[in-house]
């Protein structure tokens, strides 16, 4: 498809984030099992919820487009998991897994919160106020997804694998 306007574009980033997001329904469960830490399994089994109502979110987002709720396949996303599923196989350490998982499900909402705010943008140089309402909405839950990671990290996860590695 050819990307001549902001639409176009739009549409375009909308269809990688839906594959995207569809991608981490299957990654979030794996990581979770492999999670050593209740807290952080917990995390990633609240996320994956949340990540279904991202989906479901961006179906709505393509309803208001007159668009077909199709995705495109997003690299990016893929190396991401690619990435997590090779920490699980090489660290045999839970404790640092745990570590390397955290890392891992950062770069992916990192990954999330630039592809959303681009998103929010596009649409609200469209006057989408509607849909600029709804990825918005989604913005927030991977910034406090992010920052759940991030104290878990800081309170818990880290501390448990330098006791290991000490």
């Amino acid at each position: 498809m050819a990307l001549n306007t902001v639409h176009d574009l739009l549409l375009d980033e909308l269809r990688d984030i839906y594959h995207a997001e569809k991608q981490l329904v299957k990654a979030l469960p794996k990581m979770a099992k492999a999670s050593k830490s209740d807290q952080l399994r917990q995390a990633f089994e609240h996320h994956l919820e949340e990540t279904n109502g991202h989906v479901e979110r961006l179906e709505e987002v393509f309803e208001k487009l007159g668009k077909g709720a199709r995705g495109q396949r997003c690299e990016a996303m893929q190396g991401l998991i690619e990435e997590a599923q090779e920490l699980i196989d090489e660290i045999k350490t839970p404790e640092v897994l745990d570590v390397g998982l955290i890392t891992a499900a950062q770069k992916v909402e990192h990954y999330e919160i630039s592809a959303y705010g681009s998103a929010c943008a596009l649409a609200e140089s469209l006057g989408q106020n509607e849909i600029v309402q709804l990825l918005n909405e989604t913005l927030e839950e991977e910034k406090q997804a992010d920052e759940k990671l991030n104290k878990i990290a800081l309170s818990d996860v880290n501390k448990a694998a330098l006791k290991v590695a000490a």
